[in-house]
Formats: C-alpha cells, sequence, structure tokens
C-alpha cells in the first residue's frame, strides 16, 4: 500500500505542480500584461453600469420615495407595489425579464442589439427602488417640528425639505447608501448572463483556456475599487459629522 502510494506520489505531484503552476501563476509578464489588460477593458464596462446606475437610480429613488410617501392614494400604493415586486423577485430574474419581454411580447428585440442597456435599465429601477425605501426612512425619520419651523419662518415644504431637512437625511442614510453602493459593485458582474462583457466575463473566458488566475485577480480590481469607496463614503460622513444628534 504505501509503495503504491509512494509510487503516485512520485508520478502525480510534479504533474500537479506543473498544473497548478499553469493555471494560478502567469508564463510571462508579457502575458500578464495582455490579459491585465483585458481584464481592464472588462473593468471599463463595469465602471460604465455603476456610473450609470448611480447616476439615475438616486434621483429617481427619491420620486419613488415621495410617490410612496404621497397622500394620494392611488399613487402611493402603485408605488408600494412597484418597490414590493423590485425588492421580492432576484435581481438576475429582472435582468432575463427586461431582456427577453421586448422580443417575446411585442416582437421586437430591441436589446439584442444592446445588451449594456437592458443591463442598465434593470439596474436602475431595482436600485432605485432599494434607495427609495432608505430615502423614506431617512425622511420620516426628521421630527415634524423642523418643518413647523420652517414654516414660521415663511419657508415653502420645498424650500424647508431642500435647505433644512435634506443634508440631514443625507448625513442618516449615509451608511445604507454606501452598503449599497458597494453591493451595485459586486452585483454588475450579474450582466454576464445575457453576455454582456464585464470583467469576470472576459475572466471566464480565460479560465475555459485553463488559466485560472485571471479568474482570482478579478477581486484585486473589485477590492481596490471598494476601498476607494469606502474611503469616500467615510470622508463624506466626517463633513457632515456637524448633524450628529
Amino acid at each position: 500500500m504505501f509503495s503504491s502510494l509512494s509510487e503516485w506520489f512520485s508520478k502525480e505531484l510534479p504533474a500537479i505542480g506543473e498544473r497548478f503552476v499553469n493555471a494560478f501563476l502567469p508564463e510571462s509578464a508579457e502575458e500578464f500584461m495582455t490579459i491585465a489588460e483585458s481584464l481592464w477593458s472588462g473593468f471599463t464596462t463595469t465602471l460604465e453600469l455603476f456610473a450609470l446606475t448611480l447616476l439615475f437610480a438616486l434621483p429617481l429613488g427619491l420620486i419613488i420615495s415621495f410617490g410612496s410617501m404621497s397622500k394620494f392614494k392611488p399613487l402611493k400604493y402603485l408605488m408600494k407595489i412597484i418597490v414590493w415586486i423590485v425588492r421580492g423577485t432576484p435581481l438576475m430574474l429582472q435582468i432575463f425579464i427586461v431582456f427577453f419581454i421586448p422580443g417575446i411580447v411585442f416582437n421586437n428585440p430591441i436589446f439584442k442589439q444592446d445588451r449594456f442597456l437592458a443591463a442598465l435599465i434593470t439596474f436602475v429601477l431595482n436600485y432605485a427602488c432599494y434607495f427609495s425605501e432608505i430615502y423614506r426612512g431617512g425622511i420620516e425619520s426628521i421630527s415634524v417640528g423642523q418643518y413647523e419651523a420652517g414654516q414660521v419662518l415663511g419657508m415653502t415644504k420645498a424650500q424647508t425639505f431642500f435647505h433644512v431637512v435634506l443634508l440631514q437625511v443625507i448625513k442618516r442614510i449615509l451608511a445604507p447608501i454606501s452598503n449599497e453602493v458597494i453591493t451595485l459593485v459586486k452585483d454588475t458582474s450579474l450582466v454576464r448572463v445575457i453576455s454582456v462583457i464585464e470583467i469576470i466575463k472576459v475572466a471566464e473566458r480565460f479560465s475555459s483556456q485553463g488559466l485560472l488566475w485571471p479568474l482570482f485577480f478579478t477581486s484585486v480590481y473589485y477590492l481596490v475599487f471598494n476601498g476607494i469607496l469606502t474611503l469616500l463614503f467615510g470622508y463624506i460622513e466626517k463633513k457632515l459629522s456637524y448633524f450628529r444628534s
């Protein structure tokens, strides 16, 4: 038994070592730079989706939160139902629905030529609904007395909200917003299911060729970018620290 094990180790260990080196280490600096450039190209798509999602989802979430707090009952319940559906179903399922519905229902596969647009629409709607609940919680946490004080000073409701309340709301919702923003960075990897070429899709292409290190190397891109975001939100939080209650 021991002789067979010894024979197996003597034959297999060198082969295992060679496969490990080939899979987890680049053969040359040139190969590393070529693959790193390809990964960066995929990561630019990730960054583009991330930036555009925030650009549209943050203001849309505020609008949805106003709708869900509206005294006009039909609008209020409509917004609540939309938020409930979006928050209650997987993001990947929503990507498939937005991508396939135009072609199946309307016989117009508009997104087959622009898969990125389908992903962007899905992400904006999804994150706007999550942001809307964060906004709503922050707005409702502000005491009614501040609105009344604004009225006493002759300010309109809009003036009171944007000049008095809004910065306090931002301070209170900054932590949950930052959590959603960092989650968004990682969620962008889901768009590969409709063949949008983001960083993990690029790494998968190399893994199919027997190279595994590009797949693990993608974590460097995510960790560095999320580290920058963490520092940025920490800086903003310090700037708003004078709103401590």
